[in-house]
C-alpha cells in the first residue's frame, strides 16, 4: 500500500498565489520546450443525457510529477467535476488526487500569463477583456502579474455581467478597469486582447487589432467553433499551446486554414519552445501574436504539484491507500 494525499477544494482555494502558479506554469512549458511528453485532450460526447468526458496529460520530468485532467460536465447533473491525479515520475507510485476544480481558472490563466510575458510587448499597460466569467479572471489576474497594468476594458454581451466583473477586477487590481458596450471598444487601442467565451462565432474583427497587439484566445477548443476571425489569424505570429492540437480542436485556427488564407506552416511554434528559448517570442514591437490556449496537462500538472508541495508543507489534506498492481492484480 503507498499512502496518498487527498485535497478537497477548500485545502487548496487560496493556497497560492497568481505569481506562484504563473511561476509554475513557466518551468512546466520550459520542460516541455525541451521535450517533455504531453498530449492534446480527448474529448468524449454522450447524446444522452448530454454531457463531455475530457482527459489529458503531461509528464514533468525535472518536476517529477506526472498526471493531468479528468473532467465531466453536463450529464444529469448538468454541472461539472474535476479530478487530477498527480503521480511521481521516478517512480511512478501515486502522489496526490485533487479536487481540480478551484485551480482551474488560475492554471489556465497562469498559462495565458507566460504567454503575455513572451509574446507581448514589455510596455504593454492596456487589456481588452472579452468574456466576463471565472476564466476571464483568472487571465486577467495572471497578465497582472506579468505586466504593469494601467487600463482595462471588459465586455461581455450581458450589460449586468461585464459591470459586476468590471467592479470586481477594479478592486482587486491596481489598474482602472471598466466596462464597454462592445468588443471593438474593448479592443481598440488595446495592447493585450483576452477572449474567454464560450462563443461559437469570432468575438471581434480582426482588422481592428493595431500592430503590436497581443491576444490570447482561451475560451474555444472545439473544431467548429472560433474566437478569431481568419483576418486575426492570418495578421499574427501563431502560437498554440500544444502544435497537435492546432490542427485537431483549434477551431480559429482550422477555419483560417480551410478559408486557404493560411497552411500549417503558419504554426510558428508551442508555447514551450519560446520559453525554453529554441525560438524567440516577440521580435519586434509591430507584430501581432496570437496564443491560442486550449488547456494542456502542461500547466495542470505544473500548477497540482506546486499546490501539493505547499498542502504537504501545511500539513493539509488527507491520506487515503493505493495497493500497487504486484499485490492487487492477482485475478482472485
Amino acid at each position: 500500500m503507498t499512502e496518498t494525499l487527498f485535497l478537497t477544494s477548500d485545502d487548496v482555494s487560496g493556497l497560492a498565489t497568481v505569481a506562484d502558479y504563473v511561476d509554475a506554469v513557466r518551468e512546466g512549458y520550459r520542460q516541455r520546450g525541451n521535450g517533455a511528453p504531453a498530449e492534446p485532450r480527448t474529448k468524449l460526447l454522450n447524446r444522452e443525457p448530454p454531457g463531455m468526458f475530457t482527459t489529458y496529460a503531461a509528464v514533468l520530468p525535472e518536476t517529477g510529477a506526472m498526471g493531468g485532467y479528468m473532467y465531466s460536465a453536463g450529464f444529469g447533473e448538468t454541472d461539472a467535476w474535476f479530478m487530477t491525479p498527480l503521480f511521481d515520475a521516478e517512480s511512478g507510485k501515486p502522489l496526490a488526487l485533487l479536487d481540480g476544480a478551484s485551480m482551474n481558472p488560475f492554471k489556465t490563466g497562469a498559462a495565458g500569463g507566460v504567454a503575455v510575458d513572451v509574446l507581448a510587448r514589455e510596455d504593454a499597460s492596456t487589456v481588452a477583456v472579452i468574456g466576463s466569467g471565472a476564466q476571464a479572471k483568472g487571465q486577467l489576474r495572471a497578465i497582472d502579474a506579468v505586466r504593469d497594468l494601467e487600463t482595462v476594458w471588459v465586455y461581455s454581451p450581458t450589460k449586468a455581467n461585464r459591470e459586476q466583473f468590471a467592479g470586481e477586477m477594479d478592486r482587486v487590481l491596481d489598474a482602472s478597469v471598466a466596462a464597454v458596450a462592445s468588443s471593438a471598444a474593448a479592443v481598440e487601442g488595446a495592447d493585450i486582447v483576452v477572449t474567454a467565451t464560450t462563443a461559437a462565432e469570432p468575438v471581434f474583427d480582426g482588422d481592428l487589432l493595431e500592430p503590436g497587439t497581443h491576444v490570447t484566445a482561451m475560451g474555444q477548443y472545439h473544431p467548429k467553433k472560433r474566437e478569431l476571425d481568419t483576418t486575426a489569424i492570418e495578421r499574427a505570429k501563431y502560437v498554440p499551446d500544444l502544435r497537435e492540437r492546432a490542427t485537431m480542436d483549434a477551431g480559429s485556427f482550422l477555419a483560417a486554414l480551410e478559408a486557404g488564407v493560411v497552411d500549417e506552416d503558419h504554426i510558428y511554434a508551442e508555447l514551450g519552445d519560446i520559453v525554453a528559448g529554441a525560438v524567440p517570442g516577440r521580435e519586434d514591437d509591430e507584430e501581432i501574436t496570437v496564443f491560442d490556449s486550449g488547456g494542456t496537462g502542461i500547466e495542470t500538472v505544473a500548477a497540482a504539484y506546486m499546490l501539493y508541495e505547499k498542502a504537504r508543507d501545511e500539513g493539509l489534506g488527507t491520506t487515503i491507500d493505493f495497493s500497487p498492481a504486484s499485490e492487487s492484480l492477482t485475478g482472485e
